[in-house]
């Protein structure tokens, strides 16, 4: 049987390729001068990973200037672990046997394709591999595929996972590219942490009903656990900060990606994301991995929840906060640990395929929502704000999306007006080629 991570939007490439002067339909705003970097698993030819994250990380770009679509490219990032390096040797774990295919990002001129379990790759402008990054030495364990920047200093933090102690680690690195900050962080277990959060004044960590397992046997040692309690970490920024981190249990469930956090007038601790309770959880991990007891699409019962801190009680209040199947949170990143009025995300079908993909936006302080469906066989990526020039709102902007068409077996990058997403696309992009499913990406401005 055919994993479903190697067919339909998912269906690998083979090769890689680069296509100049696009064809361009409406106006590209002149402000969208840069490029468009997204990641994903592409496993080479003639290999089937155990899982889906096991796929080796290929690298997609879409150069944009002046209004013309300049080129296209895709690279699958070169480790180890594309030839077949094994993770763990002798040793023990070599961090540049690295998939590298969760996330790519930049910080400080360097262009970093991420995998949370190894070292970040830095890539060259035009999507070729340099190598294993390391912060000049100083970082010695893992990086998460979702780092923070703060939009006020410039610092990047993001934090080091591990199944073995220490669990947990915090890094801060300046505007710079200098890891000026290393923190072991205490309590924390051997739970799954995928994503987190940062604030004004915190930095939000979430452990989930899902945590290491030795025994699972698809590459991907992490399985749900009734045991494993679930519970929210909240640690002040700065030096010393983990001394006084605090820990909150909350409803069993599993968070991937947190859309934003923030604190609220009355100093308690925002935080939003999508989650699954136990049943999403066993469908979404069945398709990973390929078994036939699946659902239709990648994530299962994946609703927006939305979590209360109240750090003068002790206490969480947590709600369910819309009744679609949605992934891949954004919001503009100029309001990152600040309370954001608008975010977007990926609908899905439910876990029987009922229903069409579509890109959300939702208006937190209304209540509304719009949802731009795509046609059928279309599948839109995470769709990625870039301000506009002179923009007076928040979500005075466009979201980019790159849409997977299988009739026409073709992919276009569409241009949608963040303001308003039902309006027609501002422009659209054809590519050269029907782009695989990828997982995350960054909009890359010439400015930065």
């Amino acid at each position: 049987m055919m994993k479903p991570y190697l067919s339909g939007h998912y269906t690998p490439h083979v090769d890689e390729i680069t296509a100049y002067d696009l064809v361009v339909e409406g106006r590209l705003p002149p402000e969208l001068s840069g490029r468009l970097v997204r990641n994903g698993h592409n496993p080479k030819p003639g290999v089937t990973p155990t899982h889906w994250f096991k796929g080796s990380g290929m690298v997609h770009g879409i150069r944009l200037r002046d209004g013309r679509a300049e080129w296209y490219r895709n690279r699958w990032v070169r480790t180890p672990a594309l030839e077949g390096a094994p993770y763990m040797t002798e040793d023990g774990p070599d961090l540049t046997a690295s998939t590298a295919g969760t996330h790519v990002i930049e910080h400080a001129g360097r262009l970093l394709a991420l995998c949370e379990s190894n070292l970040p790759y830095e890539l060259t402008d035009e999507l070729a591999t340099v190598g294993a990054y390391d912060f000049d030495g100083k970082l010695t364990n893992v990086m998460t595929a979702h780092p923070k920047h703060d939009p006020v200093s410039g610092e990047l933090h993001f934090f080091g996972s591990s199944p073995f102690p220490p669990h947990l680690t915090y890094h801060v690195s300046s505007e710079k590219g200098e890891l000026i900050h290393s923190e072991e962080v205490p309590g924390a277990t051997a739970a799954l942490k995928h994503d987190f959060a940062i604030t004004e004044r915190y930095v939000v960590f979430v452990e989930g009903t899902v945590t290491f397992d030795h025994t699972e046997t698809s590459g991907i040692p992490y399985a749900w656990k009734d045991e494993q309690p679930a519970r929210i970490g909240v640690m002040p920024r700065g030096r010393g900060g983990a001394a006084a981190v605090r820990w909150f249990d909350i409803e069993p469930g599993s968070m991937l990606h947190a859309a934003n956090a923030y604190e609220d007038t009355q100093g308690r601790i925002v935080l939003e994301g999508p989650t699954v309770d136990r049943e999403g959880f066993r469908t979404s991990w069945n398709w990973w991995v390929g078994s036939p007891d699946r659902g239709a699409v990648p994530n299962s019962r994946s609703y927006n929840r939305q979590w209360v801190v109240d750090l003068a009680s002790g206490t969480v209040r947590e709600r369910i906060v819309d009744d679609l199947v949605v992934e891949f949170p954004t919001i503009n990143e100029d309001v990152m640990g600040r309370e954001h009025r608008f975010q977007y995300a990926i609908s899905f079908p439910d876990e029987r395929g009922v229903g069409n993909f579509g890109v959300v936006k939702y208006d937190r302080a209304t209540g509304g929502r719009q949802v731009r469906h795509v046609g059928d066989g279309q599948l839109p990526s995470e769709a990625v704000f870039v301000p506009a020039e002179g923009g007076t709102s928040e979500d005075d902007g466009y979201l980019l999306t790159v849409v997977s068409d299988l009739h026409a077996d073709a992919s276009s990058l569409l241009v949608l007006d963040a303001s308003d997403i039902l309006r027609g696309p501002v422009a659209a992009v054809h590519l050269p080629r029907r782009v695989v499913a990828g997982i995350h990406g960054s909009w890359i401005a010439d400015r930065d």
